[in-house]
């Protein structure tokens, strides 16, 4: 797999909280931003979509 370029989100805190970050080539990449080396998870975009829209939904 070719490198991947991860993004943490805006609301991320520079102190060290909770985060995660993702990457988007042409699937979207999961992982804690605390633990980089550490396996992450990988779901369709369909899959991601889903998922954020029901987070903006609560």
């Amino acid at each position: 797999m070719s490198e991947l370029t991860w993004f943490k989100s805006s609301y991320s805190d520079s102190g060290g909280g909770e985060c995660v970050e993702v990457a988007t080539p042409s699937t979207v990449h999961i992982r804690d931003s605390k633990r980089p080396d550490a396996e992450h998870v990988t779901v369709s975009p369909t899959t991601w979509a889903f998922f954020l829209g029901h987070l903006t939904a609560v």
